[in-house]
Formats: structure tokens, C-alpha cells, sequence
């Protein structure tokens, strides 16, 4: 049976507009998110992914009348994350109609906080967004989008996170965002091997053929796509026939 992979749209935002950055710096306005997650609903998308890209930073989340517009447009998985700092945080993101929320910077700051949401809103609700830079010995792990070092190795961390009871990883190259030169494949293996879990990989697309060879990792399950998807250089039809042409399963509509 062909593994199943889903093509998740992810949208950074710093409000009201969805914007695009290199090695998330550098942001560029790209307009209204929500006339994007339409087109995108339309060709066939997977999932929605939002990121705050500005609340770990200001210490709140500008995401609610988005999450509250794209809820009644779309009916997709939505992920949001960006600002999320207590179960409550999370418990109202939920509630607003949100299916999972992606946490980073709150959880390196206190762990716990993963077992916390997991225990009230089931794992499959937890995802741990893991920025990652490259050093000398494997990889860093970055918060506050990918500007803070944490001087925890990612490694380590996917491990202890999965402990705690996250249910998912979203794994995200600072180092490839924005560059199209492909997902990182050796952090993705990387990770893959050190868990048991679904992995989210982001960062790097830029070719349809980078869609298959990240899927083709063992534990990858999902592939986030940003600016191939924003600038129209390719449609989510696209990247899933690339997918399906190279054995694997998606959905079709």
C-alpha cells in the first residue's frame, strides 16, 4: 500500500497580511491570507498552516479573525501557531475552530506545557514546530522565528518532546526557508530516525521533485509549501501529481 502524503499550505502572517521571507528575515507583504487559503481549498489543499510570525516577539497572537474567516471557508485540518504560551492560549485557539496548534518557543521555555495540551485536547492536537539551524555537530534548536538560539540540540529535543505526548513535528530548515534549494533531507532523516512520529517538513521547496524526496523519508508524512505556492509557480494539483507519478498516495478532488 502507497504511503499517504499530505501538501499543507503554510502561511506566515503578521497581521493582517500573509507575508514571505528568506531564511525567515527579509519579509516581503504578499496581501490578504484569506484570498490565498481560498485559491488554495479550490486546487485541493490538505491542510492550512498559520504561523505568527511576529507573537512569540510581542507576546500575543493576532491570528483570530483569521482562524474565525477561514473556518467557515475552508473545510480542511487548520494548524495554528505563533503566540501560544498556556493551555489557555491553546484551549481558545481550539475553540475558535482551529484542529491542532504548533508550538515552539513556549515549549522550549517550559516543556510541561506539551504534556499540559495533550492531556486536555489529545496529542493529535499537538504539534511541536522545531526551527533548525545546522551547525558543526547536527543541528540547533531556534525560536522566536528563528532569530533566538536555545542551545538545545534538535535531536534531543524531538525526543523529549515525544515523551511529553506531542503528536506531530513540524521541522522547519531556517537555513533552506526561502532559498527553493529543497527540503533538508539529513535533518529530516535525522529526525525520522530518533522518533516515531509524523513529521511536517518545511523549508526549502522549490522544485515539485522536492515534494518526493522529502516523502520518501520514512516518518514524513507532510510537506509544507510557502512561496511555491504564493508566487504561482506551482499549483497544489501540481506537487500532488508529482507525488502521485513517484508511488505515493494523495488525496484528490
Amino acid at each position: 500500500m502507497s504511503k499517504q502524503v499530505r501538501v499543507i499550505s503554510r502561511l506566515d502572517i503578521k497581521a493582517p497580511n500573509l507575508i514571505k521571507g528568506i531564511r525567515l528575515e527579509g519579509l516581503r507583504v504578499m496581501g490578504d491570507p484569506q484570498t490565498f487559503v481560498c485559491q488554495y481549498y479550490a486546487q485541493g489543499i490538505d491542510e492550512i498552516l498559520y504561523m505568527d510570525v511576529v507573537a512569540s516577539l510581542y507576546e500575543r497572537s493576532s491570528l483570530h479573525d483569521v482562524i474565525r474567516h477561514a473556518v467557515e471557508r475552508v473545510f480542511v485540518p487548520i494548524t495554528v501557531g505563533g503566540g501560544i504560551r498556556s493551555l489557555q492560549d491553546a484551549t481558545e485557539i481550539l475553540s475558535l475552530g482551529a484542529d491542532k496548534i504548533a508550538i515552539n518557543t513556549a515549549a522550549v521555555k517550559q516543556p510541561e506545557l506539551i504534556a499540559e495540551i495533550a492531556r486536555q485536547a489529545g496529542s493529535q492536537a499537538v504539534v511541536l514546530s522545531v526551527e533548525c539551524k545546522r551547525e558543526q555537530q547536527g543541528w540547533q534548536v531556534y525560536t522566536d522565528n528563528g532569530r533566538e538560539k536555545t542551545g538545545r540540540d534538535v535531536i534531543d529535543w524531538v525526543k523529549q518532546a515525544q515523551q511529553l505526548g506531542v503528536g506531530e513535528i513540524l521541522l522547519t530548515s531556517v537555513d533552506r526557508e526561502g532559498t527553493r534549494k529543497g527540503y533538508d533531507l539529513e535533518l529530516l532523516q535525522a529526525v525520522s530516525d530518533a522518533v516515531q512520529l509524523p513529521i511536517i517538513a518545511s523549508g526549502g521547496f522549490g522544485e515539485l521533485i522536492h515534494a518526493s524526496q522529502a516523502a520518501a523519508v520514512k516518518n514524513v508524512t507532510a510537506v509544507a509549501v510557502a512561496d511555491g505556492l504564493h508566487y504561482k509557480r506551482f499549483t497544489v494539483k501540481q506537487i500532488k501529481q508529482q507525488l502521485s507519478a513517484d508511488g505515493f498516495a494523495v488525496r484528490t478532488v
